[in-house]
């Protein structure tokens, strides 16, 4: 049976079991067995009201108690829902051999370098090609991969190990790859971040996404947790796991492998050129490029497959002490062990447009995002989300009337444009323009008396953000950040720390595709997956978005 509505208060340390049989009005004795399917808090004190635990249960029980009472005119208890698979697959995740299997080892002689003959000579049967190894890429090849398809997949960054050695020698100080970097490489631009898996779609499929998680490595708690994460930390190594998995069961994985041109006759796909020299003869190609591949964006659009500009946000992240937030949210419970580091979602609607928080990091630090010359912000923390500081990004959207031309890739522009002045206002050298609130709110610019220090990891230079931004955008980040301040007080204190500029929350373009087979609208055999496609928002969002896809071409 599932009991939706099991609570318990902060201070209540019963088990689980002990608060069904509670619940049911059974012995201890006569519970079998209780699985946990949600587990939320409620921190909003109402009326003085405590913090409470809500729980989704599934609750198994002896059936010579089935005879319990009723609560307030409603069963205690209701049927629990079917668990059959959202959908069965053809073949199933096999176990890994180990580092040594032969998959293993060819990807990493290959990772090194561009792909070359290898791949040259065309099997009989066209394989189908994916293109990135983000979210949507790797669970597209990772479906295609079940089904005995035998995926070849192409990431244009290195693997997750080289990866995390570019990245931190960029945060260091050093040059930009812009190949290899917070956007680009295996697992996409969600290996450097929170790994948050909340979504706001509702669909079967995300349980797949769930346990190929966590049978990959990824914490239980993902399946149950109102707001579940991995961490940046932990997702190297799923990311990794997941790779090997794809390899065992028969897919190919190319690093260092960019797609510079696409061939298409007679309105279908022909071929996909590599690195600008290997040709590969295909029928079918799964595009989960990613929102910054602008480079992907402009051979696309001179191939003429249909793009639209479409509406994105640009703005800020700003940074408060996460005890402050943990207080404003847990009030004198902000301390108590049993609780997660505390975070928050704002809105505010203007007159003309609104604003948002965004990407909220609990314990994390500020990232340096860019894959060119310009200055990218994110929000970044690790499993244990410890580092003291809460970070979020301050977001409100531009669409069609803020930029400047009508062509898919108008939007493209008009980031670069934000990023371009960010650099410059930096000193061209990747540090972040940074003013605190009080400055920004008050027409004043220059003041170093931070409430955290700044974690934007290339240094900072303070400057007036007004000048990185659409001054409609600036106008409405003011009134949003006194607004926000009314609902969390304090927020817009002088001190919180802005760090300037946020431009790659979603992709600027859509690439127009058949809502039913998921395929170009006017290219066959072209399936454009995942945020990077404009379909999707997030690591669920577009895992599911790029199992989806594959399910149409199994099909």
């Amino acid at each position: 049976m599932r009991i939706n509505d099991l609570t318990a208060a902060l201070d209540d340390d019963s088990t689980l079991e002990e608060l069904c049989a509670r619940r049911l009005k059974v012995p201890r004795g006569a519970i079998r067995s209780v699985e946990l399917i949600r587990k939320a808090i409620d921190a909003r004190r109402r009326h003085g009201a405590p913090i409470v635990f809500n729980y989704v249960v599934d609750v198994e029980y002896s059936s010579k108690e089935a005879g319990v009472a009723e609560a307030g005119g409603q069963p205690p208890a209701v049927a629990s829902p079917s668990k059959t698979p959202a959908r069965p697959f053809t073949a199933s995740l096999s176990k890994e051999a180990g580092a040594d299997n032969a998959g293993g080892n060819r990807l990493h002689h290959l990772g090194a370098a561009s792909v070359g003959g290898s791949v040259g000579g065309a099997p009989s049967f066209r394989r189908p090609v994916v293109i990135g190894f983000g979210p949507a890429g790797m669970f597209a090849a990772l479906t295609l991969a079940r089904a005995g398809f035998n995926p070849i997949v192409f990431e244009r960054g290195s693997d997750v190990d080289t990866r995390s050695k570019d990245v931190e020698k960029f945060f260091d100080g050093g040059d930009l790859n812009p190949e290899s970097n917070v956007q680009f490489g295996e697992g996409g631009a969600g290996t450097f971040s929170d790994g948050k898996l909340t979504t706001r779609i509702d669909d079967p499929l995300t349980r797949e996404v769930i346990d190929a998680f966590i049978d990959a490595g990824a914490p239980t708690d993902i399946k149950y947790l109102q707001k579940p994460h991995i961490g940046t930390d932990r997702l190297r190594g799923v990311v990794k796991n997941i790779r090997k998995k794809i390899l065992a069961l028969g897919g190919e994985i190319f690093f260092n492998a960019r797609l510079t041109d696409i061939e298409i006759a007679d309105g279908r796909i022909k071929a996909a050129i590599i690195n600008a020299g290997d040709r590969l003869e295909c029928d079918a190609i799964f595009l989960g490029i990613g929102h910054s591949a602008r480079d992907t964006y402009e051979m696309l659009s001179k191939a003429g497959v249909l793009m639209e500009p479409k509406a994105f946000a640009i703005g800020v992240r700003i940074e408060h002490p996460q005890e402050f937030i943990d207080r404003a949210q847990y009030g004198a419970d902000f301390d108590n062990p049993k609780l997660p580091r505390a975070d928050y979602f704002l809105t505010y609607k203007g007159e003309d447009r609104g604003a948002y928080t965004f990407c909220m990091c609990p314990g994390g630090t500020v990232i340096a995002a860019a894959t060119e010359l310009g200055v990218v912000t994110n929000g970044m923390s690790c499993y244990d989300r410890a580092s003291g500081v809460a970070n979020a990004a301050v977001l409100s959207t531009v669409g069609l009337n803020d930029f400047d031309g009508r062509d898919p890739l108008c939007g493209v522009r008009f980031q670069k444009m934000w990023e371009a002045r960010a650099f410059d206002l930096g000193g061209r050298n990747y540090r972040a323009p940074i003013q605190t609130v009080g400055d920004f709110l008050n027409g004043r610019s220059g003041s170093k008396e931070f409430w955290t220090t700044p974690t934007y990891p290339r240094g900072f230079v303070t400057a007036d953000l007004h000048e990185c931004l659409p001054s409609a955008v600036a106008r409405t980040l003011e009134e949003a950040l006194r607004a926000f301040d009314r609902k969390i007080k304090g927020f817009a204190s002088d001190g919180a720390v802005l760090t300037g500029v946020e431009t790659r929350t979603s992709a600027p373009l859509r690439i127009v595709r058949d809502r039913k087979n998921f395929m170009s609208a006017n290219v066959e055999g072209l399936y454009p997956i995942g945020e990077g496609a404009g379909y999707a928002g997030g690591i669920m969002s577009s895992a599911v978005d790029g199992m989806k896809a594959a399910m149409c071409f199994i099909d």
